[in-house]
């Protein structure tokens, strides 16, 4: 059994508005479409500073506390492993302002239907909200891709 893998850390972030609200991204670039804000993790840094520094870059908010609710994850081509942390936050400073990420905004938690947001981000949800889940993990089998929560 093979003890050491290739893998790759992003984050993103739920962030609550305390109005029913949550943050809203339309993503550009090579994951485009609508998201929670988040991104990479960089080379000996924290995940919780990572996902803080992200949330900040791509939306001018400072959360505070943010709580690690699940991990996403899945195996590439390359045998490398990409794992995605997923935070909630919902106490923060600054006010919420677009980036070259892509455009922000406030949305209505209970109308996320409606955010044209990716299938992909449909099951995140599900694991951003329920406190029985803590894993998405996403798998290949039979040249397609499967989703399960655990």
């Amino acid at each position: 059994m093979r003890r050491k893998e290739l893998v790759t850390f992003t984050n993103m972030c739920m962030i609550e508005d305390g109005h029913g609200n949550v943050a809203l991204q339309e993503r550009t670039g090579s994951w485009p479409g609508t998201a929670f804000p988040g991104g990479h993790v960089e080379f000996g840094e924290s995940f919780t500073r990572a996902v803080i520094r992200e949330v900040q870059e791509e939306t001018g908010l400072t959360i505070v506390h943010p709580r690690l609710v699940a991990v996403k994850d899945w195996v590439n081509e390359d045998d490398s492993r990409y794992v995605v942390l997923l935070y909630r936050a919902n106490r923060f400073t600054g006010t919420l302002t677009s980036s070259s990420e892509g455009r922000v905004w406030w949305h209505p938690l209970d109308k996320l239907d409606e955010a044209g947001m990716r299938d992909s981000m449909r099951w995140m949800l599900q694991a951003f909200l329920d406190e029985d889940v803590s894993e998405h993990l996403l798998y290949e089998e039979d040249g397609e891709w499967k989703n399960i929560l655990l």
